[in-house]
């Protein structure tokens, strides 16, 4: 195998045409819009898994450079009181970053672009023919490419999953709205590279003080009926203003305090997830980060969860045979991504427990924490790059 379409740009994109690059099969990546995405999703953090295998293409400083250190993530309740918390990294390892989902997709693509990698904006998929011996993608522009396997990392609502796998269900609503920004209030007790999570009454939120000054942060206004995209997109500014002021007023936490210090206009966003897909690939096309396993934001993982398939299936395809390569790829990778999905889906459905569910939830989670981390095992998890990719049954 010589070369691979790459169909979406975000972080899966980029970081596959890498990978693929280092494994000496030439790559092109195609984004559908005409730059690369701008803040969509505020901002996001990448776990050490995730730079772990950054790590394995060279590529963990860029990330590393356009965001910043996240030791610590806490967690408190209605009343303020510490929960626990959790260490976002090993002892004597560096930790997570937290940056802007626009600087980290800005950072890939300008260093796929440095490696001499073909980006094309504005090259939209409408289909793709496969010929056994290669596959040819089709563009809305009319343009046409082959080559020996596409790789459909074109996220949630995937062009390439409806091709492979066309009676996979549509993305499931996760229970809850999104919103986010950058206030120019710093709490009291903030420190930089805290993340600190907050179990308010009627609603869950996080704030992060960042270096630069100022505070990050985002909340999770429950919703269980979904939303249309209209409804959403037709909330103003105020409205979200007010409804996290009812949400959280009665909560002592910073919260209010954040949302009135942040320039609008605040936006919100719906959340949705892919628990399975039930195939990832077929014939010389496969699917790659949330094309395949889309995960709530709850998880942490999402961007992380998407690197490692990246470099996965780049490792696969240097060691066999396309068809042996696409199945290793999956069986490689199944079962953790929709462990983490599931995962990510549970923690959204609990932000916002009834009374009785927060009592018990204030009891249990400090005895919790205090011996054992529950999502540590998201976060072990290593890709090494140097061990050979093994056959599995077809």
């Amino acid at each position: 195998m010589t070369r691979a379409i790459v169909v979406g740009g975000g972080v899966a994109g980029p970081v596959a045409a890498m990978a693929l690059q280092r494994a000496g099969i030439e790559a092109s990546v195609h984004e559908a819009h005409p730059a690369p995405a701008g803040d969509v999703g505020a901002w996001l953090g990448v776990q050490v898994n995730g730079l772990d295998a950054l790590r394995a293409v060279g590529a963990e400083d860029v990330v590393r450079d356009a965001g910043f250190p996240t030791p610590v993530i806490e967690f408190r309740n209605a009343a303020g009181r510490v929960l626990g918390s959790v260490p976002t990294g090993a002892p004597g390892q560096p930790p997570g970053v937290s940056l802007r989902r626009s600087d980290l997709y800005r950072a890939l693509h300008a260093e796929a672009l440095r490696r001499g990698i073909e980006v094309r904006y504005g090259s939209r998929l409408t289909g793709v023919q496969d010929a056994g011996a290669g596959v040819t993608a089709r563009f809305a522009d009319g343009r046409t490419e082959t080559a020996d396997l596409l790789i459909g990392a074109d996220g949630v609502r995937s062009t390439v999953r409806t091709l492979v796998d066309p009676g996979c269900p549509p993305p499931r609503f996760v229970p809850v709205l999104n919103t986010a920004g950058y206030s120019t209030h710093t709490p009291d007790d903030a420190e930089v590279g805290r993340l600190t999570m907050v179990f308010g009454r009627r609603g869950f939120a996080g704030y992060l003080a960042a270096p630069t000054g100022g505070t990050w942060w985002f909340a999770n206004p429950p919703l269980t009926r979904e939303p249309s995209p209209e409804e959403v997109a037709g909330t103003s500014d105020l409205q979200w203003r007010a409804r996290l002021y009812d949400l959280h007023r009665h909560d002592r936490s910073p919260v209010v305090a954040l949302v009135e210090a942040t320039p609008g206009p605040l936006r919100g966003w719906t959340t949705y997830d892919v628990p399975r897909v039930g195939r990832w690939h077929r014939g010389r096309t496969v699917l790659v980060g949330d094309a395949a396993h889309a995960t709530s934001p709850a998880a942490g993982q999402g961007s992380s969860l998407a690197v490692e398939d990246a470099v996965v299936l780049a490792r696969c395809l240097r060691d066999l045979p396309v068809g042996e390569a696409l199945r290793a790829f999956e069986e490689l990778r199944r079962a953790r991504a929709e462990r983490v999905v599931a995962q990510g889906f549970a923690t959204s459905s609990a932000k916002s427990p009834p009374a009785v569910g927060r009592l018990v939830r204030d009891l249990v989670m400090p005895l919790v924490l205090r011996h054992r981390d529950p999502t540590a095992w998201m976060r072990a998890h290593a890709v090494d790059w140097d061990a050979p990719a093994v056959p599995v049954p077809a």
